[in-house]
């Protein structure tokens, strides 16, 4: 369903991410893991298009995201980091007029609101205003809008930094449930997320991947079997 292929972009002398490609079969659920500053949100835009690549490409259920930009990103579900939105709006509001830019109208955006609210849980807050709700509803509600046209491919930049344990395992129970039917990647630097969702990951550095596998397999890397001492190995660039 998605295929990265040698991903690169430079700004000026600086070498961001240095070709990085990968492939997420339906049914995968993969940690896009590196520390801060790694290349990790830069890959993602350019992956749903928000950035042009320096070189390489992206393609989105046989659509390549340079060359069919409105064919990939109709397969493609986008939750930014930090959870952007209109905070103006009503939750239901904002939700109606995601559904409306993706084409839905009348009966059917409605029908496709209200499963949204039902699958992020956002029937207690769907008539208030963004701005108003706790950070974890914010981030269901921009996750709300990034599956309300059910895309068959997720992309999900920081799902769960800054969120308290029960609004993190909320999140993480929601990805869960769709995970069989899509291909989700998520980008992050908290290492709980690989054993708490993840069938497979890639470890990034420097804008190059270091370990590409399952969870099991890159803890398999050091003899304590614990997948920070591998991503410490990996990403320190010798640091103690």
């Amino acid at each position: 369903m998605l295929e990265v292929k040698n991903l690169k972009k430079r700004f000026g002398d600086f070498e961001a991410v240095k070709g990085i490609s990968f492939t997420v079969p339906k049914g995968e659920v993969l940690g896009f893991l590196g520390p801060n500053g790694a290349g990790k949100s830069t890959t993602m835009r350019m992956i749903t298009g928000f950035l042009p690549p320096t070189s390489g490409t992206a393609v989105i259920c046989g659509h390549d995201i340079g060359s069919d930009p409105v064919g990939a990103k109709g397969c493609i579900g986008y939750l930014p980091e930090s959870a952007p939105s209109y905070r103006g709006m009503i939750v239901e509001e904002y939700l109606k007029f995601i559904a409306e830019i993706r084409g839905f109208h009348g009966k059917v955006a409605k029908e496709k609101v209200e499963a949204v609210i039902e699958k992020a849980r956002l029937a207690p807050v769907a008539k208030k205003a963004i701005d108003t709700l706790s950070k974890g509803y914010r981030q269901r509600t921009c996750f709300a809008q990034a599956i309300i046209h059910d895309p068959k491919v997720l992309i999900m930049d920081e799902p769960t930094d800054g969120l308290d344990p029960n609004q993190k395992h909320t999140v993480r129970e929601m990805i869960k449930e769709m995970s069989a039917e899509k291909a989700i990647v998520i980008s992050t630097h908290i290492l709980e997320e690989v054993d708490a969702v993840c069938t497979r990951a890639v470890i990034i550095a420097d804008g190059e991947i270091k370990a590409d596998g399952t969870p099991a397999k890159l803890k398999a890397m050091d003899a304590s079997g614990r997948l920070d001492v591998v991503f410490r190995n990996l990403t320190n660039g010798g640091e103690k």
